[in-house]
């Protein structure tokens, strides 16, 4: 059997004698897109935290390719292959929607300081190179055009993409969306879920998803994952998960 690209075993947390998330358990597989629902305040983004090292986590671990990943930092996540967007978007608003992707590449930069201040040809071609990946990376979203343009000017809806972007700028292995169509109008959503899709093919990235948007989460994830006060308390096809007694209860009421 091969190994899970993300595996998540017996994870939980607990504040101060809360216990957040309990026993939370996920295998993704290479290019499989997974939806993690639930109701709000389930403790879906909790979950996020502790996958990417905000959190760490009083129980379990976190496998990233068989690799334990648990005492790791955030950018140690992101330098091992785990990316994420947020609920709350989080650009650098004054920079340019070109920069906002250039500085993910931070890490992966070869060129020397010293470099960098002598306008070194090596700076030049390693910058150029850079600017190219960046506006690729910006077409995924038909976004290449708007590349000299500052941040905080998009529209909400091309300012959740940018954000995708500029994640994807990082080469993850799996890609962790938190609320990704949140603010947008239905055309939005539309193309979000085409560019999600592409995203997956492309890239050939395992995808986790939060998303309240339940035509979006339908239509686009292969298995979903579904928790309440912090435990899983269904997981399946989407089929079978709108048919959940046990879901239906958490969102709706016993």
């Amino acid at each position: 059997m091969s190994v899970p690209v993300l595996k998540a075993e017996n994870l939980g947390i607990t504040f101060g004698g809360l216990k957040a998330v309990e026993g939370f358990h996920v295998e993704i597989e290479q290019k499989e897109l997974i939806g993690l629902i639930g109701p709000n305040g389930a403790g879906k983004t909790t979950v996020f935290n502790l996958l990417t090292g905000v959190y760490q986590p009083t129980e379990g671990a976190v496998y990233l390719n068989g690799t334990a990943l648990i005492g790791k930092k955030p950018h140690q996540m992101v330098a091992a292959g785990i990316a994420r967007t947020f609920q709350n978007i989080r650009l650098f608003k004054k920079m340019s929607v070109l920069e906002n992707v250039k500085v993910a590449f931070n890490h992966n930069m070869k060129y020397s300081g010293l470099q960098a201040i002598l306008r070194a040809p090596s700076y030049w071609k390693e910058e150029q190179e850079i600017d190219r990946k960046a506006c690729d990376l910006l077409s995924v979203f038909h976004m290449e055009e708007l590349a000299g343009h500052v941040a905080e000017n998009l529209p909400y809806g091309q300012q959740r993409k940018l954000e995708i972007a500029r994640a994807l700028a990082t080469n993850p292995k799996v890609l962790l969306l938190d609320e990704p169509a949140a603010g947008m109008n239905p055309t939005e959503t539309a193309e979000l879920m085409q560019a999600i899709s592409l995203i997956r093919e492309r890239f050939g990235i395992a995808i986790l998803l939060i998303e309240h948007d339940m035509s979006l989460v339908m239509n686009v994830c292969e298995r979903i994952v579904v928790i309440d006060y912090g435990q899983i308390i269904a997981h399946g096809t989407p089929k079978e998960i709108a048919n959940n007694p046990r879901v239906i209860g958490a969102y709706l009421g016993e």
